[in-house]
């Protein structure tokens, strides 16, 4: 969506930031930044629901703090269960 690339350009730029925020969230497994010819996607996986809840509230505080000037669509966001995760 809007602002995606910039965003997108923004967090690898800043993903030592972005890494230490998410590493302090409560039962975080893993987390994948991905970047696209469009924008890009995260992919979190957490213990527990309450993990992702985390993991969602501190991206949305990041980006207001440092990403309003980019006008960006808010995320889209989809949730499931883990089916086979590979590291």
């Amino acid at each position: 969506g809007q602002g995606a690339t910039a965003l997108f350009e923004l967090l690898e730029e800043r993903k030592e930031e972005v890494e230490t925020l998410l590493r302090a969230v409560p039962g975080l497994v893993s987390y994948d930044l991905v970047k696209t010819e469009e924008g890009g996607m995260t992919i979190t996986v957490c213990e527990e629901k309450t993990g992702t809840d985390e993991s969602l509230s501190v991206a949305l505080g990041w980006l207001k703090k440092n990403a309003a000037h980019l006008d960006v669509n808010p995320p889209g966001v989809s949730e499931g269960a883990v089916v086979l995760h590979l590291v």
